[in-house]
């Protein structure tokens, strides 16, 4: 993919629907993404807001396959231990479908994450010792978003925090910038779509809580 394609990718996507069908996706073929589409989604993310314009946000893609191994070997210890609660309850005939779905999508991230050819790990200065999540978080939205303009699928974990001391000394990041999340990256093995939400005039209400319009 030359750069000028990697410009052009993703420019014609209609904002809403982007919106619309930016969903999480778990399932990744191993391909490589070109660095250039890194790069753009990562700038897409420098456009969140953030308090008087600090800009706290650090990206660190990992690519190589044995930092990836090394990763993902963190990760599933610390997934297993996670997704047990939700492997019991699932053992129910009446667990929802759509929860055993989601979990089924987990799992497979989790088994597969070291094919994943994108890592892409979050941080941020934090102030008066604090994290910055209120800059940090809508500059993730914004690096999906781009992920869906693109083509690319990705979605959002915190699961590595289980072992946020050792991995962040191990992405070199220095003290009072901790990692706040992880974007495993890469090319959706399924599609984009609409995710089944409840209607906006369930969580909607005018002047007061529960009052229609």
């Amino acid at each position: 993919m030359t750069d000028s394609e990697i410009a052009a990718l993703g420019e014609s996507v209609p904002l809403l629907e982007g919106l619309r069908t930016t969903r999480a996706i778990r399932r990744l073929k191993p391909d490589p993404v070109p660095a250039g589409l890194i790069r753009k989604v990562c700038a897409a993310g420098t456009f969140a807001p953030s308090g008087g314009n600090r800009q706290p946000w650090q990206f660190i893609a990992v690519t190589e396959p044995e930092r990836r191994a090394w990763v993902a070997q963190r990760y599933r210890q610390a997934f297993l231990q996670y997704i047990q609660p939700a492997v019991e309850a699932a053992r129910d005939p009446a667990y929802p479908e759509l929860k055993r779905r989601n979990m089924r999508a987990a799992v497979h991230l989790a088994e597969h994450l070291h094919e994943v050819p994108v890592l892409l790990f979050v941080a941020g200065w934090t102030r008066r010792g604090a994290a910055q999540t209120q800059a940090l978080f809508p500059a993730i939205q914004n690096v999906l978003l781009a992920c869906r303009a693109v083509g690319l699928g990705a979605s959002l974990t915190t699961v590595h925090l289980a072992f946020a001391r050792e991995i962040d000394a191990w992405l070199g990041l220095p003290d009072g910038c901790p990692t706040c999340a992880m974007l495993p990256i890469g090319w959706p093995l399924g599609s984009f779509w609409r995710p089944p939400r409840r209607s906006v005039d369930d969580c909607l209400f005018w002047e007061r809580h529960g009052a229609a319009r």
